[in-house]
């Protein structure tokens, strides 16, 4: 249960930011992901443009977050999101021209290391509330990312699980925003 949040200034704000912004990942995680579902036995050229579109959404909302949470605290690890996700898009892109067990070593190191920074950011923003699911969905991606390094050296690895990856992030984050809005009408 979210307690009542002591006025600091901007509380209300980025609490509010950060609903509107978990609403919209939480859309394109899923439309995302019910996309590329439909060509995940390859990598033709619209999977990799959407392969290498889903880290640089990332970096667009971290550019975001950091944007709105300025009151918040530091925003240093949102900016080293912001640089593995840039990397992450361009080696995907580049990883692409070599096949899936490729795209899934660099899919999973991006998703490990940017994991472990969402984890790191929510834990300090636990007092807006709604950051349990960021936390728990940071140490999932986590996981999740080094079980995609895993498969890449299976016999025929494939990239539904590095697509399946974005559903349960969606869902972590539209739990979050719902659990934000009460944060935002609290303070």
């Amino acid at each position: 249960m979210v307690t009542a949040v002591a006025a600091l200034p901007g509380t209300k704000g980025t609490a509010s930011a950060l609903r509107r912004l978990y609403f919209v990942r939480f859309a394109f995680a899923i439309v995302w992901a019910s996309v590329m579902f439909t060509m995940a036995d390859g990598i033709s050229p619209v999977a990799a443009v959407l392969l290498v579109l889903y880290p640089l959404f990332d970096v667009g909302a971290a550019v975001v977050d950091a944007r709105s949470s300025r009151t918040e605290g530091s925003p240093v690890l949102l900016y080293v999101n912001m640089a593995v996700s840039l990397v992450a898009a361009v080696s995907v892109g580049i990883a692409c021209a070599s096949g899936i067990p490729a795209v899934l070593r660099v899919w999973g190191a991006w998703a490990i290391v940017s994991g472990l920074v969402q984890l790191i950011v929510a834990v300090p923003r636990r007092k807006l509330g709604g950051q349990w699911p960021m936390i728990v969905s940071g140490a999932i991606s986590a996981l999740a990312g080094a079980s995609f390094v895993a498969s890449a050296g299976a016999g025929d690895p494939e990239l539904t699980g590095a697509i399946g990856y974005a559903v349960p992030g969606g869902i972590f984050f539209l739990v979050s925003a719902l659990r934000l809005g009460r944060t935002a009408k609290e303070v």
